[in-house]
């Protein structure tokens, strides 16, 4: 009997999820747990994995088209079937459904097919093909970003003959861009005559388009002019000497080197944060038209940029119960979850139940910045980059210009919940606890 994938419901906001890109093709076989698709949702880029063994009988959604949760987007079928009979009774299952648009995604996933047999064949000569995975000479298919090939046909770079550079061996836009470079330029005109006056420089042009709106560029929209519009932000800045954590951190890291562990200044920040929540808990809360909520545990969301090979945009994965990790945990959960954000897509609930957020922009050379608050929590840290300045230090002979390391942070405050001395408050003790860090080691 045929399998029918049917789009799922990979957050609890998804009302539709984009194709983004099959990782299969009609005649593979799949085993459960197999990647099928990139699915683009309205938090994230994510993997759809099969639940069953099977053969790819039909791709009822070509890439790219946005499909409602719950209609059929792929047929399998199962071990010992038909693959023809399977697609046919799969494809009269949508139809049984009324969906209008299922006639044209059979056509789209007919071409796609005939698209995929040229390619594997070696007909095609672009490596373009029709956002379809292409063969290459040893047999194995070539990993291909959206992005990616989108460029190359737009440049005719063939893509046969790139090396990936991207996760498992992906050609990602750098790669498609390096290429592109390298390509010998063809002379079109000799040149007349040597001149003595320099020809400008050109670097590049600009071209005046409109760009299709991602699910999450939508839903990131949307949320955020919710929260500036509905929640009354005021902001407060303190400046942090930077020397004595920046110190502690290369011990620790020399010590940590043989077990593979390196701490960043953000790991610092996250425990920072959390102890310093411990101490105000009305920080650590939400405001809603029945009261303000204070939460129990301190879960923190660190934002993560997601590439351009991903769909971009901006997601928060959540460590939960902060207050009871040391550094080594937080720094350990931390990679693990901006790696998997920026590769898998993390699920809903890796991004859920946050109570308090940390921006951090200091990697990017920004000094100072104000984030805007992720409701319905209460109140986000925007963190800078770490700078030497000349700072006055006190000494037995009187106060000296010296060099010094600072970094400041910026709290985003909610005004419903949090008054101006609070914040204050707030940062002074994270501010005491970042300059005297041996305190984030107890």
């Amino acid at each position: 009997m045929p399998i029918q994938v049917t789009m799922p419901r990979l957050s609890d906001t998804m009302e539709e999820g984009t194709l983004v890109k099959w990782k299969v093709k009609v005649g593979d076989k799949v085993k459960a747990g197999d990647n099928l698709a990139d699915v683009e949702t309205d938090k994230a880029t994510m993997e759809l994995q099969s639940y069953d063994d099977g053969t790819v009988a039909r791709l009822a959604v070509a890439e790219g088209q946005a499909t409602p949760v719950g209609k059929l987007i792929l047929v399998l079928a199962s071990p010992g079937e038909s693959v023809e009979e399977a697609a046919k009774a799969g494809g009269a299952g949508d139809r049984a459904a009324g969906k209008p648009s299922d006639k044209a995604d059979q056509t789209k996933a007919g071409k796609t097919a005939a698209s995929a047999a040229d390619t594997a064949s070696g007909s095609s000569s672009s490596g373009g093909g029709a956002g379809v995975a292409v063969t290459a000479t040893d047999g194995g298919r070539l990993r291909v970003s959206p992005l990616a090939r989108k460029i190359a046909e737009e440049r005719g770079v063939d893509l046969t003959h790139i090396a990936g550079s991207g996760p498992e061996g992906r050609i990602i836009k750098r790669d498609v861009l390096a290429a592109n470079t390298a390509s010998p330029v063809p002379v079109t005109k000799p040149q007349a005559a040597a001149s003595t006056v320099p020809a400008p420089l050109i670097v590049g042009k600009l071209e005046s388009k409109t760009i299709a709106v991602s699910n999450m560029r939508k839903t990131i929209a949307r949320r955020l002019v919710e929260s500036k519009a509905t929640i009354p932000h005021f902001t407060v800045t303190v400046t942090v000497g930077m020397d004595a954590l920046l110190a502690l951190r290369t011990t620790l890291n020399q010590q940590l080197e043989s077990q593979q562990i390196k701490l960043s200044v953000n790991d610092f920040v996250v425990r920072g944060c959390a102890l310093a929540l411990l101490r105000h808990p009305l920080i650590n809360a939400s405001w809603s038209e029945q009261g303000i909520q204070q939460h129990g545990s301190i879960n923190i969301g660190v934002a993560v940029a997601l590439p351009q090979e991903k769909g971009g945009g901006l997601v928060v994965p959540t460590l939960r119960d902060v207050q009871s990790k040391g550094l080594r945990s937080i720094s350990s959960e931390t990679r693990t979850l901006a790696e998997k954000a920026r590769t898998k897509g993390l699920t809903v609930e890796e991004m859920s139940d946050g109570t308090f957020t940390i921006s951090n922009l200091g990697m990017l050379g920004v000094d100072h910045f104000e984030a805007i608050i992720n409701p319905p929590q209460a109140a986000i840290l925007a963190v800078g980059a770490a700078v030497k300045r000349p700072v006055v230090k006190s000494t037995p002979q009187g106060d000296q210009l010296a060099i010094g390391t600072e970094m400041t942070l910026t709290l985003s405050a909610d005004h419903r919940v949090i008054d101006g001395a609070m914040a204050a408050e707030y940062l002074q003790t994270l501010k005491g606890l970042m300059e005297n860090p041996a305190a984030l080691l107890v």
